[in-house]
């Protein structure tokens, strides 16, 4: 039986379909996520920066120094994005894009470029069943909103759902192996049924399975009082929510092509405040846009204080050929370094801040892996805690927090 290994860059899609593929290959290969001596080699590639395409890049280097007579298949965004750039690697066999996935297990007996344009309907052909304590479910594919800095909706076509019948028949299989479910897409706030939006829907159908059930990245603009009574009425419900923001300065996000204002994104995150106690407020942020200013990156600095997140995940921008930002001039970057040294602490001091707030307040945590001293896993709000005791990985454990620890809290084992 010949081995496979499967390695996977970029967003939690990404790693849904990798587990999806992985799954198709059982029973007829030897498998492995582990960069490690194989026969064959299927890398699911990013193209969200220009460091993530030069990554999807590297890795074949990797391989071909661990098998020089491996075969190697190349599927993902990057491929879509440029599939000559691997075509043109001795050991690259067979290249696809963002779709035949599902097919790929059928296609390793092909060569060539594979690419073909995007669907428009839904690609239900993967299942992912649980490689981890943690499991993803994919409800969504593509993007509308055609954001100027983002190269996703070329590569990942329109928004289109998949049925909430094909969900909840995953979600309830996967509760059997997995005590949390993340639900991803590449824009679930865009998720329908019949053509309406119908996250909410969604959410009530899961409130049924048998696992706690945590949302991905949300757009600012889907939440509401119906929202999120139905979130606060689910009993398997964790209550975090990241909200992407990208920017604190308004001319910015009007430029950005995000549909909301600094003023409608804080009413959202207090609404959410007004429905559930201290949950995990988190957030992307592009640092260094083209057209960010240093008064709009003050605004930026201003408007995080006064939201208080509990975490950002902050970049430098990168410049994707064939968006509308890709055509600016672009910042120096010294001068988005000097920006980000500026955030990095005002990020410490929030998530500091939110942390203490559970110190000596129990927490069920999910545990997921034992790193040297201390076994870790993740609350209910995506607090991240570092256990000192022995407990199981993969169950759910009631701990008291004593202290702030590297990324997280550092806790005791009471139940």
């Amino acid at each position: 039986m010949q081995k496979v290994c499967l390695l996977n860059l970029g967003c939690k899609v990404n790693q849904y379909e990798i587990d999806g593929i992985l799954n198709s290959l059982k029973g007829k290969y030897q498998t492995t996520t582990e960069l490690e001596p194989a026969d064959l080699y299927i890398v699911n590639t990013c193209a969200v920066t220009q460091e993530a395409e030069k990554k999807s890049r590297q890795i074949i280097a990797k391989i071909e120094k661990l098998n020089p007579d491996a075969k190697i298949y190349i599927c993902g965004c990057a491929a879509q994005n440029d599939p000559d750039q691997f075509l043109t690697k001795k050991q690259v066999q067979y290249v696809i894009g963002t779709y035949g996935k599902g097919k790929l297990k059928d296609n390793l007996d092909k060569a060539g470029n594979g690419v073909v344009s995007i669907p428009k309907t839904y690609e239900d052909d993967l299942t992912a069943t649980n490689v981890r304590t943690r499991g993803y479910i994919k409800v969504q594919d593509g993007c509308n909103n055609y954001c100027a800095y983002c190269l996703i909706p070329f590569l990942r076509g329109r928004s289109r759902s998949r049925s909430l019948e094909s969900v909840i028949a995953e979600a309830k299989e996967l509760s059997k192996t997995c005590k949390e479910i993340v639900i991803t897409g590449i824009n679930i706030s865009d998720y329908r049924v019949n053509g309406n939006l119908g996250l909410n829907q969604l959410m009530k159908a899961l409130g049924e399975v048998p696992a706690r059930i945590r949302l991905g990245s949300l757009e600012v603009n889907i939440i509401n009082e119906q929202l999120l009574q139905t979130l606060k009425e689910m009993p398997n419900f964790c209550p975090s929510f990241h909200l992407s923001l990208q920017s604190g300065s308004d001319k910015v996000l009007w430029e950005m092509n995000r549909h909301y204002t600094t003023k409608e994104y804080l009413n959202k995150v207090n609404l959410v405040r007004k429905y559930f106690d201290n949950p995990a407020i988190t957030t992307d942020l592009i640092v260094g846009y083209p057209t960010e200013t240093a008064k709009d990156f003050e605004y930026t600095l201003t408007f995080l204080k006064m939201v208080g997140f509990s975490s950002v995940h902050y970049f430098a921008y990168s410049s994707r050929k064939g968006t509308k930002a890709g055509a600016l001039p672009q910042i120096n970057g010294t001068i988005i370094k000097e920006r980000e040294e500026k955030l990095k602490p005002i990020v410490e001091e929030m998530s500091a801040e939110y942390l203490n707030k559970f110190i000596a307040h129990p927490l069920d945590v999910l545990v997921e892996e034992k790193k040297g001293q201390f076994y870790e896993g993740f609350s209910q709000n995506y607090i991240r805690c570092y256990i000192d005791g022995e407990v199981k990985q993969g169950e759910i454990v009631k701990v008291m927090p004593v202290s702030i620890f590297q990324k997280g809290l550092l806790c005791k084992v009471i139940a």
